[in-house]
């Protein structure tokens, strides 16, 4: 997943305080992640001077209401049909950088969307309570295989602490142990180390991830050196993260599962079919893991309420991750140096396939594609279009 918290240190320290604000931190949040993620000590008053001349204000202004309209519909048009009036609030102030209350969205989403409202009261199940001593102490991963059926294969991995999406991708294989490891090894090179221990099931795609973990937990003096940094269980007890398989449901998955089945029962798409399935992939593969970031990325900065399990503390995730000292805690981060990173990556990882396609698909399609005149889509509708005119000329050639 693409780094963006923290802010970027080469940045100027305005524009690392206006991004945090833009995100939805709080004033005392932003100051807590100045003075420990870039060594900037600020006061109160200080921080407010800033975003005042920055313009940054949640109260004083509003967005026009026909923006904020047509920013809802806009998201209703695709998953954000499936997510409640918190999240949407948080798609427009964080993705389209509108200055609009709770109370206003949840107002404009029962009416242009009234029986999505009704849908969404449901009852929740209740799970039994998970305790996770701090971050990177405890890495849930999982694959998800609901839009395995039509060629999307989603991957993730969850802090059991801060409940922060470590990765989440999509490529035309969750089963493959090289590219299941290649995401694990991509996040390691991120942050610098690996978790004290990592749940996962027995799956063969999880061989090179074990073989990796225990390598980098190899000299450790704690309780879960080496093989028993890795823990096994069924798929269906990782807690964590199938708790969250649950949340990526209702605020994405959802919808893109009945969109593909519409282009099926259309006669669009057909399972069977390698060409179709090649070009589904080519055309949407881009939007989708676009899409799986940016619900990552708002699952990470949006805020967790306070529950009846104490050892599942309330705020938001990237805060609890990035500043355990807040609930006093600790960071349970092994450290991995990059040449164990080069290592493990020449042996155990591989690079996904552009776009979930065959070299040779993705090459005649760009050929396509440049004789005709035709550009990458930007959007579901244009993803379709592509997908139609492609699988037309194909079938032409």
């Amino acid at each position: 997943m693409p780094e963006y918290l923290p802010v970027n240190r080469a940045i100027s320290r305005n524009d690392a305080i206006e991004n945090y604000f833009s995100l939805g931190f709080t004033g005392s949040e932003i100051l807590t992640l100045l003075l420990n993620v870039h060594g900037i000590r600020l006061s109160l008053r200080q921080l407010r001077r800033i975003l005042k001349n920055r313009g940054c204000t949640r109260r004083e202004q509003s967005t026009d209401m026909g923006i904020i309209v047509r920013a809802v519909e806009g998201e209703l048009r695709g998953s954000g049909s499936i997510i409640g009036y918190r999240s949407m609030h948080q798609r427009l102030t964080t993705d389209h950088e509108l200055i609009v209350t709770r109370n206003i969205v949840r107002q404009v989403i029962k009416i242009l969307d009234p029986e999505g409202v009704e849908a969404r009261s449901r009852h929740r199940l209740r799970r039994r309570n998970h305790s996770t001593k701090g971050p990177n102490y405890l890495w849930h991963i999982d694959g998800y295989d609901k839009i395995k059926p039509f060629g999307f294969c989603v991957h993730g991995a969850i802090d059991g602490y801060s409940r922060k999406i470590l990765w989440l991708e999509v490529s035309s294989s969750n089963n493959d142990p090289g590219i299941i490891t290649k995401y694990y090894l991509d996040y390691v090179r991120q942050i610098g180390g690996t978790s004290r221990v990592i749940r996962a099931d027995r799956g063969t795609e999880n061989g090179n991830i074990a073989v990796t973990q225990q390598f980098f937990r190899r000299l450790a003096r704690d309780d879960f050196g080496a093989e028993k940094s890795l823990m096994y269980g069924r798929s269906t007890a990782n807690q964590r993260i199938e708790a969250w398989w649950g949340i990526l449901r209702k605020q994405c998955s959802d919808w893109w599962i009945k969109y593909f089945k519409d282009l099926r029962d259309a006669g669009l798409f057909c399972d069977d079919d390698i060409v179709h399935r090649e070009c589904l992939k080519f055309c949407v593969m881009d939007l989708l893991q676009m899409e799986l970031h940016k619900v990552a990325r708002l699952w990470n900065t949006h805020r967790i309420r306070p529950s009846a399990n104490p050892e599942s503390p309330s705020g938001r995730p990237d805060y609890l991750y990035f500043i355990p000292r807040a609930n006093h805690t600790r960071d349970y981060l092994t450290q991995v140096g990059v040449d164990e990173v080069d290592i493990a990556e020449e042996y155990c990882a591989q690079e996904p396939s552009l776009r979930g396609c065959s070299p040779y698909f993705n090459e005649l399609a760009e050929m396509i594609m440049e004789d005709e005149g035709l550009e990458m889509p930007n959007t579901v509708k244009e993803a379709q279009d592509l997908y139609i005119a492609l699988l037309g000329l194909i079938d032409n050639l």
